[in-house]
């Protein structure tokens, strides 16, 4: 069993509600689906152990969060290559945060990236139907990539 940590940043409640409809999608496959608040994570070494990981943010300005900026410097200089990778979050209108967060595994950390692209939800989809779906489908392709 492999295990999958989902970090995320929310202030509505709906990108955390998205990281446990992924971590769902991630269980659907025999592997274990941790959810971390992105204040858990206190230093690079909170981040060893895990086959994939998955990081998620709301867009706020067109931009990702301050707080995920900071995390994403930090997860750098955690030796991230190869491993694989996934990003999501909502938005009301733009919803650029989850492409930066996904482009940023990518192209700097070197990761084996979901071939879903990134996950975006507009707000009014999370917690629906349709949306708690595509989250679940979205951390199963994630866990099945896990060998």
């Amino acid at each position: 069993m492999g295990k999958v940590l989902i970090v995320y940043f929310s202030v509505t409640g709906k990108t955390k509600t998205m990281a446990e409809f992924i971590a769902e999608g991630v269980r659907f496959t025999g592997n274990e689906g941790e959810i971390k608040k992105i204040n858990e994570i206190k230093d690079v070494n909170a981040l060893n152990g895990y086959d994939a990981y998955i990081f998620g943010c709301p867009t706020y300005h067109k931009d990702i969060t301050e707080n995920m900026k900071t995390f994403l410097f930090l997860a750098k200089n955690a030796n991230l290559e190869g491993k694989i990778g996934g990003a999501f979050g909502s938005h009301t209108h733009s919803g650029e945060a989850p492409k930066i967060i996904y482009e940023t595994m990518e192209h700097v950390y070197k990761m084996n990236m979901v071939n879903l692209g990134y996950l975006l939800l507009k707000e009014g989809q999370v917690g629906t139907f349709e949306g708690n779906r595509a989250c679940q489908d979205y951390g199963r392709a994630v866990g099945n990539m896990i060998v």
